[in-house]
């Protein structure tokens, strides 16, 4: 069907045909025909082609790359991943802003997605973090409530200041997180100037079995870059599709981005000790303790030749580990392992590993059969049951992982922060983030960010959501409570009364 290097216009079904722009009609001017189904397969699939929108995340980027082994650390992991020092392996890494809509700006204060798909010869691992090491909650059953409040008030259907101030200050957990994404880390300059997260604890199990937990980093090679308030606002105005723009130029000229893999190692000896939760996501592991130890380095070199087919379609979940890299207790984490890949399958369907940038490169062999968009030979002729005497399909016992011991043998609700010491500390970290990890220039920018956002407070609750933020940030740091107050012409007065009660 081609001439002249010329394809040939054809049906879905391959059929050849001419007539694409005008429909079959009674005469010139007459009715139009039922007869012409190319009319109604090109009207069909265009009523078709939005899939349901990502409920987060749906505002994405993302580009394939590579990512190369500099230093071994086999000693910690056997994922054949990490085996050889200079082994390489295809990615696809897609950014994203969280709460905003697919036709949002991407400069809009709030986190950035950091999803990595690595396609292993033992499977696609899934690493699927963010552009902060914390989150703002701890316990994923508190999700749906959170993202509600990023979201549109039923009501008015707009952005509320109110709902996300309400939340935070009745869940001082996520100060930790408040406080990063208040800053100018909370506005990006694009996607390169950002570093990347796993975010959570994972474990990583060696060759001999033996397990430690893991935390993983991406630090960017751009360096640090990020919008003030102001200039992200404008740039939304500007340019709301400016993070996207930045990296498929940087892209297609060949100025590649890249960032330099490293982790934290923390032994089940130094977990038992550790002053804080360890698989407590709004904390941080402090580097001086559980130094940043140099893995290898990341490039993103190829942009989608389609973006639809790819980067939307594009399904990432923490379900999907390999040889080698295991979970944790970190009960954010356990929440995303069920809720990852059910969305996805609610959004791309049951065969969603099956669309090309999802599917493993290498053998996938199970029992799964049928649904929607099944387009491999669905197993062929051989047995959809498991044991069979065919013995095509065994498990191969030299995968098996080893038992993570249990904290406790009776089943329950515990409070996530009434556990052990540490676990209601909310306070420390984000005080320490404040006073030291900040300059005095993120420090004004923060504050003034903080007082600006809150300034959007309003109806009935409205002081006492602002005393109740305000004595968070005064736990965490006296003069951040001061100047935030200050900046909202607060009656220091009756805070402190609120404060001693």
């Amino acid at each position: 069907m081609e001439q002249n290097n010329k394809k040939a216009l054809t049906t879905a079904a391959g059929r050849p045909y001419v007539e694409h722009e005008n429909s079959m009609t009674a005469g010139p001017r007459g009715p139009v025909l039922l007869e012409d189904y190319i009319l109604h397969e090109k009207m069909a699939h265009f009523n078709r082609e939005r899939i349901p929108e990502r409920v987060v995340h749906a505002k994405g980027s993302g580009a394939f790359g590579t990512f190369k082994v500099t230093h071994d650390i086999s000693k910690y992991t056997k994922a054949k991943i990490f085996n050889q020092i200079g082994k390489e392996t295809k990615v696809f890494l897609r950014f994203s802003t969280v709460g905003g809509e697919m036709g949002s700006a991407d400069t809009e204060r709030d986190p950035r997605g950091f999803a990595l798909k690595f396609y292993t010869e033992d499977g696609n691992w899934d690493l699927v973090g963010n552009n902060t090491p914390v989150f703002f909650i701890k316990d994923a059953k508190k999700f749906s409530d959170f993202i509600h409040t990023q979201k549109r008030d039923p009501r008015t259907h707009c952005k509320s200041a109110t709902m996300v101030w309400d939340f935070w200050s009745l869940n001082p957990e996520s100060l930790h997180q408040v406080l990063i994404l208040m800053s100018d880390r909370g506005t990006p300059y694009g996607y390169r100037h950002m570093h990347g997260f796993g975010s959570h604890t994972f474990s990583m199990i060696n060759a001999n079995n033996e397990r430690v937990w893991v935390k993983f980093h991406f630090k960017t090679q751009q360096g640090i870059k990020n919008f003030t308030n102001d200039e992200a606002t404008v740039m939304k105005g500007k340019d709301p599709d400016f993070a996207q723009r930045d990296l498929v130029k940087a892209i297609d000229s060949g100025n590649f981005p890249k960032w330099t893999m490293k982790i934290q190692i923390m032994t089940n000896e130094q977990a038992k000790n550790f002053p804080f939760n360890p698989f407590d996501v709004t904390k941080t592991w402090p580097h001086a303790d559980f130094p940043l130890i140099e893995v290898g380095e990341l490039e993103l070199n190829q942009v989608p030749k389609n973006y639809f087919a790819t980067v939307e379609q594009s399904a990432f979940a923490p379900a999907h580990i390999i040889d080698g890299i295991g979970f944790s207790p970190d009960r954010m984490l356990q929440g995303r392992i069920l809720s990852y890949p059910d969305a996805h399958r609610h959004r791309l369907g049951v065969n969603y590993q099956q669309i090309p940038v999802n599917a493993c490169p290498y053998a996938t062999n199970n029992f799964h059969r049928d649904g929607f968009m099944r387009v491999d030979d669905n197993g062929n002729d051989h047995p959809n049951y498991y044991p069979n005497s065919s013995g095509i399909i065994e498990p191969d016992m030299s995968y098996k992982e080893p038992g993570l011991e249990l904290d406790g043998q009776a089943a329950d609700w515990y409070d996530r922060n009434a556990g052990l010491p540490g676990d209601e500390d909310h306070y420390t970290q984000p005080g320490l983030l404040f006073t030291k990890a900040m300059n005095d220039y993120d420090r004004h920018n923060l504050i003034s960010n903080i007082v600006d956002s809150m300034s959007g407070i309003e109806g009935p609750q409205k002081d006492n959501i602002i005393a109740r933020q305000l004595c968070h940030f005064f736990r965490a740091d006296q003069n951040l409570g001061m100047t935030v107050a200050q900046g909202l012409n607060i009656d220091m007065t009756e805070i402190m009364k609120k404060m001693s009660h």
